[in-house]
């Protein structure tokens, strides 16, 4: 959107230019501005170091290192193009590069800073704990993130849609765009934040934070599935049922073949109960059925044969079926110290099953 000038008659619009066009230089201009005037890229920042880059077998600096409140270090990496070139990979390597920085470290090159712009450099440590309300240095609590700031022209689709994704995987990465204008012999900036958004970063925030909780989770629930099944298969290795050289994974299921291509034994489990089942999918819907109607004329003897009733899950509105049997005594949520006997009835129950099966599935003519 372009910028007006408005008067009592009407809204004038000014000419859009662009740094290249002013003259406006990325490091005699740019940063030489930003580094006492940071806040103009809306962020409670302080400024360590510029063109910092004291690190082995790199010529590369970090344009601006700053720090914010909460003692994080802030990689700023400034661009005059109108797409911000690779300056988002460039600033990734500068975090990582910085990202054990101890406090006592950028006191030293805070100090080296002032010094080049004529301030004492004794004055380091008390400008950095006034600017982080600390009275003392605390090593533990600096530096606890790294944070990235792109300041250019403009961004380009491709940079765009790399930051969004880091961000989307909680690296704390912002663009903020810097449009010029002149206005005869004014030359103005419009500075805006675009990514994220400054109305929606408390909701992004948010929302990242239930993603973090709900990954957290997960991973919790497949670590606990995991081991729940090492522990099955040890019992089915023991018994040395058709199950006893599966590989454990983390999934809810477990499945081996019965022999014939399509007709899985599977184990299943929730967090409430187990499940053992003959899963019927060899690629064709019609197939499927007719395969299970064949089993399920012979309900009875089946039945019989296992030792009680079981679910005949026809599955009319999809393509596979099932037979199976739900092992009530519990899930994977339940106590550690029940999964033996959980464990050895799921492994009892598939035992019978592929017995009272074994002569329907032979009759198949597979």
């Amino acid at each position: 959107m372009p910028l007006y000038e408005m008067t009592p008659d009407a809204f004038h619009p000014l000419s859009q230019s662009s740094f290249a066009d002013l003259k406006v230089r990325e490091r005699d201009d740019l940063q030489r501005l930003l580094r006492t005037q940071i806040d103009v890229l809306g962020d409670d920042l302080y400024v360590l170091s510029e063109e910092f880059g004291d690190w082995d077998d790199s010529r590369r600096r970090i344009d601006l290192l700053a720090i914010d409140p909460q003692a994080n270090l802030v990689v700023i990496e400034l661009k005059r193009t109108n797409d911000g070139g690779h300056m988002e990979l460039q600033a990734i390597r500068y975090a990582s590069m910085v990202s054990a920085m101890t406090f006592s470290r950028a006191e030293q090159i805070h100090g080296e800073f002032l010094t080049r712009i004529g301030v004492p450099a004794e004055e380091a440590r008390t400008r950095m704990l006034t600017f982080l309300g600390w009275e003392e240095p605390d090593e533990e609590a600096f530096a606890p993130d790294v944070r990235i700031v792109l300041v250019s022209e403009d961004f380009g689709k491709e940079l765009t849609t790399a930051v969004l994704w880091l961000r989307e995987r909680d690296i704390d990465i912002r663009c903020v765009r810097l449009r010029p204008y002149q206005d005869g012999e004014k030359r103005l900036i419009d500075v805006q934040q675009i990514i994220p958004l400054p109305e929606a970063n408390e909701y992004q925030v948010q929302h990242r934070e239930k993603e973090q909780v709900g990954r957290k989770k997960r991973a919790e629930r497949y670590d606990v599935r995991l081991k729940f099944w090492a522990g099955l298969i040890a019992i089915a290795r023991s018994r040395k049922t058709r199950h006893a050289n599966i590989k454990p994974g983390s999934h809810s299921w477990l499945g081996a073949s019965s022999g014939i291509r399509g007709l899985g034994l599977n184990y299943a489990i929730v967090q409430e109960y187990g499940i053992a089942e003959l899963y019927i999918d060899r690629g064709e819907a019609t197939e499927n059925k007719r395969i299970f109607d064949q089993l399920h004329a012979h309900k009875d003897e089946i039945e019989k044969a296992f030792g009680g009733p079981l679910s005949w899950e026809r599955l009319d509105t999809k393509r596979a079926c099932r037979i199976k049997h739900v092992i009530e005594r519990g899930g994977y949520r339940s106590p550690e110290s029940q999964w033996p006997e959980i464990q050895s009835e799921m492994v009892e129950t598939m035992t019978k099953l592929e017995a009272a099966l074994k002569p329907g599935l032979a009759s198949l003519g597979f």
